[in-house]
């Protein structure tokens, strides 16, 4: 397997439109019969979701728009009652939009606001950037200045919106007609869309929000950035989003997944050859398959050293779940080293297979005058799990500050030896070794000097600029956890494995990380590589438990190895167990935060 093929591609705003453009301007593909397909996607979705009932379509005034009318006139078609909500007169939309709105057969759209001149009025920045737009997908440098022309006009809009229109209300009808809904379809802003939504279009998802009813979103839910999985204002939360062509990231990365519910990829027609970078990417169970395997001539040295140096006098817990992590990921020889006053407790309560040391200590835990014994027992080489349990004293912060810029083998960095270098987190990236970073949004705020709401916010932006500071891959957990390497390539985890929410688990993604490491594979496809397998024995575990809320850390350990054998064995098509389990996830996993449905998807859908 070449070229991360593992990863599949998460296309930003930019690349979507290039793609669009391509399609229509290079291959000849009409643009209507793209919208066609867009709406008649949105339109099963509906059925699948709610078979009767009220459906209301809120419609914006761009192709996502115009994708709600395709859907409502399909829909009319198929004897369902519909009732289109626009957000601007209709005379204000233009192109495919204008043409499926003339196409639209039945009761007429009826306005969302009370004043509707002052809706449209609040908004000449959003109409003259979505001018902009359409102008950009003839020219493509041309298009991207212009864009950034129409943010500019944008802000300058709400400015007015905030100024002047503080009386745009839902219409009582608009309101009447959301309350009734089985299904409402959000059609009314696409990947487009960045910043904060409009005073008109916050209205509009308010009241979406506020009527209660299961969401359906048009690529992207509206008031979150394709591009990042930003949401700065009023955002809508979907039941699921239907998108078009490729994954698009913000549907991938929080906060956005969070309002996107389970993503259905569909195929509108654009053509195979386009480009679809894997510059920013989903990772994929295949990436398994590159994990070295032992032989006959395989040694415990050769399959793999890994060595753990944390713990303290109250924390004894973490570094052995590291090590026997690593262990079941692989790993042949495993030492544990841990203040020599707690060596006696991991001794006898581990696994026997599970090497410990006892290193210098003060006070219960590691400091510097450990770091030589520490560099001794790296000379087997390998790969060091440096923090587990390590404690913030000021002598173990001493300890992991001067042994990550010392000690010559791959390492990988967590929990308390991350705290280590607050404020410093430039110093690793004199290191020659490979080094790999596992913070959380807490932990990575500190590296960053940022509290972790900030770090929440922004998680993309936040994970690239942690990579590029310390030179290191950096592994941002969460349902969403994000692989960043310094070149700024970022794979993004598929999630859906609740399981994993319980204390523990990180110093197992650890010690996996580790072992696959130890085994020789480079540090950003041993990162991936690492989060899969935990996430997949994380959905084992709570399979095997019943429920993800009775998984614990040592429950998925031992779902490690089952986690691996099951993509190879799916991998070579033998195995039905293996691909749902893959897909399916844990029982409860299909809710709104997670990310594997426990269902077959249907014919021309995609679904991690």
């Amino acid at each position: 397997m070449s070229a991360r093929e593992w990863l599949t591609p998460l296309l930003d705003a930019t690349q979507m439109r290039q793609l669009d453009r391509w399609a229509i301007e290079e291959c000849g593909v009409d643009g209507l019969e793209l919208m066609e397909r867009a709406g008649e996607a949105v339109a099963s979705a509906v059925q699948r979701l709610a078979a009767e009932g009220l459906v209301v379509i809120v419609c914006g005034k761009g192709n996502n728009g115009g994708d709600g009318l395709v859907a409502a006139r399909l829909l009319r078609e198929a004897s369902r009652e519909v009732e289109v909500l626009m957000l601007v007169d209709g005379e204000q939309l233009g192109g495919d939009a204008k043409v499926n709105l003339e196409r639209l057969q039945g009761r007429p759209p009826v306005p969302l606001f009370e004043h509707r001149a002052d809706a449209a009025a609040g908004q000449p920045g959003e109409q003259e950037g979505r001018r902009r737009d359409e102008e950009g997908r003839r020219r493509d440098e041309e298009g991207r200045r212009r864009d950034e022309e129409g943010r500019r006009r944008d802000e300058e809009g709400r400015r007015r919106d905030e100024e002047g229109s503080e009386d745009v209300q839902v219409s009582a009808s608009a309101r009447a007609a959301l309350s009734s809904a089985a299904v409402i379809v959000d059609a009314l802003l696409g990947t487009g869309f960045s910043g904060v939504p409009s005073l008109a279009a916050a209205r509009a998802i308010e009241a979406i929000e506020a009527a209660g009813a299961a969401v359906i979103a048009v690529d992207v839910p509206s008031g979150v950035d394709a591009s990042t999985g930003i949401v700065k204002g009023a955002a809508v939360h979907a039941e699921r989003t239907v998108t078009f062509d490729s994954h698009k990231r913000g549907l991938w990365i929080n906060p956005g997944k969070r309002h996107s519910g389970i993503s259905e990829l569909v195929d509108i027609g654009i053509p195979r050859g386009g480009r679809r970078s894997r510059e920013l990417g989903l990772i994929e169970p295949s990436v398994l398959s590159l994990l070295p395997s032992r032989g006959a001539a395989s040694t415990k040295f050769t399959s793999g050293h890994v060595l753990v140096l944390g713990g303290s006098a109250n924390l004894t817990g973490a570094p052995r779940l590291a090590g026997e992590a690593a262990m079941r990921a692989g790993a042949g020889y495993v030492t544990v080293c841990v203040p020599r006053s707690v060596q006696h407790v991991l001794a006898s309560g581990s696994r026997p297979e599970l090497m410990t040391r006892g290193l210098a200590e003060r006070d219960g835990a590691l400091d510097a005058s450990a770091v030589g014994e520490a560099l001794q027992a790296s000379e087997r080489g390998g790969c060091v799990v440096l923090g587990p349990g390590l404690s913030r004293e000021r002598g173990a912060a001493a300890f992991a500050r001067e042994l990550g810029c010392r000690i010559p083998v791959a390492i990988v960095i967590d929990a308390d030896g991350l705290n280590a270098y607050c404020g410093a987190l430039e110093e690793l990236a004199s290191r020659s070794a490979p080094t790999v970073l596992t913070p959380h949004s807490g932990e990575l705020g500190r590296l960053l000097g940022v509290d972790s709401e900030q770090v929440e916010q922004r998680r993309l932006q936040s994970a690239v600029d942690a990579a590029k500071a310390s030179g290191a891959v950096v592994v941002l957990k969460g349902d969403d956890t994000l692989v960043a390497e310094s070149s700024g390539t970022v794979a993004v985890s598929p999630g859906g494995s609740p399981a994993l929410a319980t204390a523990g688990t990180g110093d197992v993604l650890s010690g996996v990380i580790a072992a696959q490491l130890a085994a020789g594979l480079d540090a950003f496809t041993a990162a991936c590589a690492g989060v899969m397998m935990h996430l997949l024995a994380g959905r084992l575990a709570a399979a095997a438990q019943g429920s993800a809320e009775g998984v614990i850390a040592s429950d998925v350990i031992d779902a490690l190895p089952r986690s691996r054998s099951l993509v190879n064995a799916n991998l070579s098509g033998c195995c039905k167990e293996g691909e749902r389990a893959l897909r399916a996830g844990s029982a409860n996993s299909a809710d709104r935060a997670g990310r594997a449905d426990c269902t077959d998807p249907p014919d021309g859908d995609r679904r991690m």
